[in-house]
């Protein structure tokens, strides 16, 4: 088996480099050959002079076998034809039907099986007598199986009526049903840094079960990835990501495919205003119920706050209440406030992304950890929580640790902001769903995952008999403001190492001093050094204004005892042609579940040597930075940020894996496959 995937991937690129064009020229004649099926030409109705009329040209490829459209896709070859027309006759363009899709080893083509006939215009000039006319063609085609490519030449000819007389061949009103129509209102695209956007005008009472667009121009948009539908009033709008055509084209035609039953239209686009946002469609449409949807953002936030990060932020919020006794008005306001903190900065996140999407930006959950400078505020901020639960200083308007709803709403800010790496087993759908749901509905997803973030506070300001099992305040709640500087202050150094991932050893220096010098500030300032303090101050401020000059263009990835292949598009369908299973894993040094999985099932001898023996191939995608190709290739799988884990059986399709990995999970499918 292995052998004959070679071959069919050697075919198919064989096929790609001598892939031809549709031409009435430039056909170079050769011996006939259909040893792989049989094509006729045949003539239609009678044609009136100075009139057109079409003939068709019928393939029939064998059994197993098949034929391509105009664009054949990643590989395959267009036909070309060379008439042998009377004087004053003119050919136009084929009309195909449309085609179906075929996908082998990641390469996408566009192909007919069984029979299929293309039909050919032509224009009778005017004067020509009435009688009966031989029309000839040399046509040179490619015919495929699933291992071999071979191609195929005839000459062809068919005899057509002028004037009255002759009848059509009885399968032509078939062929001719077949061929899609062309829409008479003009599309409109718009071309991004990483996609191919559409609006064709469709009635909004049409339905569409399996959409698909197949664009004419070759390499404009990438043939295997998923394309994307909406439904905005009477126009269906397609994005696709963007093929290895880099030039701006002036216009577009092709066929949008309602399904796979061969039903669909023909399209010519120009570059114009394309809409944004509207009601999915199609399998890139959500099928999940938004409520199945909302109580997983729910259950996500309210995991959330088990991170080390966040759960000092929750403890020490919450033992303000202790200290409210029972000022039962109060611990609600604050309660209230916290949550409103926590469900705006949540819906303000994921707005702006959504906001950046539209836009073109291919970003996901969690975007703003790519941008150093995020991290380097972050680094900030937890550097002064950290020391300031160990008591190196005080500042008695600290949110965390003063009462009354400016506080609360202000923790709730910082805590819905330092909770936002990673994407646990129950957000994962959700969040997902967010990108390809309407606007407000993606918004009221954000708004649940802020409202689970903030509901053990909300509970603890609601309900008296939670406040009660909290303990008395006392002179314990010094040692345990300490204890709590531990989780914060390993989310300083977390944010250390992600600054050198994302900016160099020079931008986390600089990142690393800023964080420190203010620390230092307040500490002198709190002692009655107050030259040590603006010493300290000035400095920061030199730090802070040469951050953005020290951001290196690229950092070295991470070892990995699997010593994985970088993920690309190429890298995984090269991957996929060799007929090795692989096993794709997307992770980003910010994300505390990625590095879990990575510890416990991905980064093992065991796992290692799994994959040795059953040769499978491990690639990683490193969302650490924003990379427009992971993004994309996650949007595919429906997943708003990272882990996402994808494993591709040898010869097989990709199937994703859950977002927690066990043990023996990987070494158990390498066994298997």
């Amino acid at each position: 088996m292995a052998f004959f995937r070679y071959l069919a991937s050697l075919c198919a690129l064989i096929g790609a480099l001598v892939a031809l064009p549709v031409s009435a020229q430039d056909c170079p004649r050769g011996p006939d050959l259909m040893d792989r099926g049989s094509a006729r030409l045949v003539a239609g109705e009678a044609i009136a002079p100075g009139e057109g009329g079409q003939l068709a040209l019928d393939f029939l490829p064998n059994e197993g076998w098949h034929g391509y459209w105009r664009n054949p896709g990643d590989a395959g070859q267009g036909m070309c034809i060379d008439w042998d027309l009377p004087e004053g006759w003119q050919a136009g363009e084929p009309l195909y039907p449309v085609p179906q899709t075929y996908i082998t080893q990641g390469l996408m083509n566009h192909i007919y099986e069984g029979e299929h006939a293309v039909l050919l215009p032509v224009t009778v000039p005017e004067g020509t007598a009435p009688g009966a006319y031989q029309v000839g063609l040399y046509a040179d085609w490619l015919t495929c199986s699933d291992t071999l490519c071979v191609p195929q030449r005839a000459s062809l000819s068919a005899t057509v009526q002028i004037g009255e007389g002759g009848a059509a061949n009885p399968r032509f009103a078939d062929w001719s049903a077949a061929i899609p129509p062309l829409i008479d209102s003009t599309a409109r695209f718009e071309l991004t840094g990483s996609s191919l956007r559409i609006a064709i005008p469709l009635p909004a009472s049409l339905e569409v079960g399996d959409p698909h667009v197949f664009i004419e121009q070759r390499d404009v948009v990438a043939y295997a990835e998923a394309q994307t539908f909406y439904r905005d009033g009477d126009m269906l709008v397609a994005e696709m990501p963007r093929g290895g055509l880099r030039a701006e084209p002036r216009e577009l035609r092709g066929l949008l495919a309602f399904s796979d039953e061969g039903e669909g239209v023909q399209f010519e686009a120009v570059p114009g205003d394309v809409p944004t946002g509207g009601t999915p469609i199609g399998p890139g449409g959500v099928e999940t119920p938004l409520a199945l949807l909302l109580g997983g953002a729910l259950l996500g936030g309210m995991l959330l706050n088990l991170m080390p990060c966040v759960f000092p932020i929750l403890s020490l919020k919450a033992l303000t209440l202790a200290r409210a006794g029972g000022e039962e008005r109060q611990a609600k306001i604050e309660g209230l406030a916290y949550t409103a903190g926590v469900v705006i900065a949540c819906l303000a996140l994921g707005g702006l992304m959504l906001v950046l999407r539209a836009g073109g930006a291919q970003i996901g959950w969690a975007f703003q950890l790519q941008e150093p400078l995020v991290v380097a505020a972050l680094l900030l901020v937890a550097t002064l929580i950290t020391a300031n639960f160990l008591g190196l200083f005080e500042i008695p308007s600290l949110p965390i640790r003063s009462r009354g709803e400016g506080g609360a709403f202000a923790t709730g800010l910082l805590a819905a902001v330092v909770a936002t790496p990673c994407t646990g087993p129950f957000m994962a759908a959700a969040l997902g769903a967010a990108l390809l749901l309407p606007a407000p509905q993606a918004l009221l997803l954000f708004a649940a995952l802020g409202l689970g973030l903030a509901l053990p506070f909300l509970l603890l300001g609601f309900v008296p008999a939670l406040r009660r099992m909290l303990p008395k305040p006392g002179a314990w709640m010094l040692t345990f403001r300490r204890v709590l500087a531990v989780p914060m202050g390993l989310t300083a150094l977390a944010l250390v190492w992600l600054a050198f991932r994302l900016g160099g050893t020079s931008f986390a220096f600089a990142a690393l001093a800023l964080a420190i010098l203010p620390v230092v500030a307040l500490t002198a300032r709190r002692n009655g050094n107050l030259l040590v303090s603006l010493i300290a101050v000035i400095a920061a401020l030199y730090f802070a204004v040469s951050l953005p000059f020290r951001v290196e263009e690229q950092v070295a990835s991470s070892e990995s005892v699997l010593e994985p292949v970088a993920y690309s598009e190429a890298a995984l369908a090269e991957a996929r042609a060799s007929g090795a299973p692989v096993f794709l894993w997307f992770t980003a040094d910010w994300c505390l579940t990625c590095k879990v999985n990575e510890q416990v099932a991905i980064e093992r001898e065991a796992t290692r040597e799994a994959f040795e023996d059953a040769g499978v191939v491990a690639m990683r995608g490193d969302w650490t930075r924003r990379d427009p190709e992971i993004t994309r290739y996650l949007e595919q799988w429906g997943a708003a940020g990272v882990p996402l884990y994808v494993w591709y059986p040898a010869g097989g399709e990709g199937e994703q894996l859950p977002q927690v990995l066990t043990p023996a999970m990987l070494a158990d499918l390498a066994e298997a496959d």
